[in-house]
């Protein structure tokens, strides 16, 4: 992995990806105690970044690749990503999806093209359904994080991070990145070290599914021991990327680690504030610049709200609990 990768990445996405806003809020600034950027990634095709490592790495498959189909696992923004892509290309898609994910992840997925294959994640094993499809009809598989040209993919944001902050005469920041397997944390660090070497990346997570914040602490991979579901669906997974970790470990500063309540207060600060609708794991970014300071050095804080695919009693609930604070 390296720049030169994001920067093609870039080249094939442009004209594809939306270039996502970099937003603001007097009141959230007030909340944090310093100034907050906020990279809108829920507006992204889809609802979340996934899109861009989708179409990132569809675009780089053989022709030949493209006709016989991918798959993908996910439990939904990735699945999402990778049915909108393999659909522009004109080929299919089967996505592996968790029997619990959210529904509107599930029936956007299906809406989207591609074919849905659930299992149960308590009985049922994932990989061995994979390896069974992949090998009966011949698809590629694509890795929701620990693959080059999704990686590469999820750079962009950081490409894009960095020239909107430039405008804005922000060259140094604490970049705080939603993270579950760590494709967008390392992603963005990569882009930063390249282009905006002055910004240090962060990576957010919710409280249970810390694996990336352990690991970075400890040196090595550590792995998650709790179930594999939680409020935060979209970032949780049982441990860290083998290629994202070492990226992140050379390049990233220590994570942060909010509540399940704090990433709910959050996404009502998101819509009160910013009129955005974030779901939970996407708004734990958000929340470590909002109610985590003490860990927070950096004057200026810009925070990822990677993705807005939340069920509509989640959102309402988020709303109804915590109001505007």
């Amino acid at each position: 992995m390296d720049i030169q990768r994001i920067e093609a990445a870039a080249g094939r996405l442009k004209g594809h990806a939306r270039i996502t806003p970099l937003l603001s809020s007097p009141f959230l600034d007030e909340i944090a105690g310093r100034r907050v950027l906020v990279k809108a990634e829920c507006l992204q095709h889809t609802g979340s970044f996934k899109y861009r490592g989708a179409r990132s790495a569809v675009s780089a498959l053989s022709d030949a690749q493209r006709r016989n189909g991918v798959i993908a696992y996910s439990s939904g923004n990735h699945a999402q990503g990778v049915a909108l892509a393999a659909k522009q290309f004109g080929a299919s898609a089967v996505i592996i999806m968790p029997s619990d994910a959210p529904k509107m992840k599930i029936d956007n997925t299906r809406a989207l093209g591609a074919e849905v294959v659930l299992y149960d994640r308590a009985t049922e094993d994932r990989d061995a359904i994979g390896t069974k499809l992949s090998d009966d009809r011949g698809l590629t598989l694509i890795r929701p994080f620990d693959e080059p040209e999704v990686i590469a993919g999820q750079g962009t944001c950081g490409l894009e991070i960095a020239t909107q902050a430039a405008e804005l005469g922000v060259t140094e920041a604490d970049v705080i990145v939603c993270c579950g397997g760590g494709g967008l944390t390392s992603g963005i660090a990569l882009a930063l070290e390249a282009h905006a070497p002055g910004m240090r990346v962060r990576p957010a997570e919710p409280e249970g599914f810390d694996d990336v914040t352990r690991s970075l602490a400890s040196g090595q991979i550590e792995r998650n021991t709790g179930s594999a579901n939680g409020l935060c669906d979209a970032i949780v997974t049982p441990q860290p990327g083998n290629m994202t970790f070492p990226i992140m470990h050379r390049l990233c500063g220590p994570g942060i680690v909010v509540t399940d309540e704090e990433a709910q207060k959050a996404m009502s600060q998101a819509f009160a504030r910013l009129k955005l609708v974030a779901e939970p794991g996407g708004a734990v970014a958000l929340a470590a610049a909002l109610y985590h300071g003490d860990q927070i050095d950096a004057d200026t804080v810009i925070c990822t709200i990677s993705g807005g695919n939340v069920d509509r009693a989640v959102f309402l609930h988020a709303l109804d609990q915590f109001g505007e604070g």
